[in-house]
């Protein structure tokens, strides 16, 4: 048994998992701890018209059961747009994260970095990861869909099936 009782790291996809088809990923073929993976398709945040962040450079954090989460460079986001926010939550893989909002709309946070990440994750130090559920995101054109449960920051696509962490009756994973 893993941290925490976790048992699933990737390495084999449980029963109840979905099938991938042609183009798909299964996120419980992600591993556990998590990686990162460039992706240099175009992500877009906020309005694609005046964008809050535009970047063919993201990478992905692939962790089993999660959508992936997409870490912007902080060279390709609009920084003078947002404030820190109140809150921090601590990642046992990343470390402690910090929240950000949009300067010009009180709030919930929008997004959060990790300044100072734990050193397997010291490449996306400062990076900007955002809630697709609060401030419209994309990749490649595709409108992203927000991971179910409020507080997690997955990008659910077309090319992603679950189920994921965060649905209904998930609480124990």
């Amino acid at each position: 048994m893993g941290l925490f009782g976790w048992t699933n790291t990737g390495d084999e996809r449980p029963p109840f998992a979905l099938e991938p088809g042609p183009g798909q990923e299964s996120v419980w073929d992600y591993p556990r701890p998590p990686r990162i993976d460039p992706d240099r398709r175009r992500v877009v945040v906020g309005d694609p018209a005046d964008p809050l962040a535009d970047t063919t450079a993201a990478v992905r954090i692939l962790e089993t059961a999660s959508p992936p989460t997409f870490y912007i460079p902080p060279d390709d986001v609009r920084t003078e747009r947002l404030v820190r926010a109140e809150g921090r939550s601590f990642c046992e893989w990343k470390g402690e994260a910090q929240y950000w909002r949009l300067a010009d709309t009180p709030g919930d946070p929008i997004g959060w970095t990790y300044p100072t990440p734990l050193p397997e994750f010291l490449t996306i130090a400062g990076w900007f990861a955002f809630y697709p559920g609060r401030v419209e995101c994309r990749v490649a054109d595709e409108v992203v869909r927000p991971q179910a449960g409020g507080f997690y920051g997955g990008w659910v696509t077309d090319e992603i099936v679950g189920p994921h962490k965060g649905e209904p009756g998930t609480g124990g994973w």
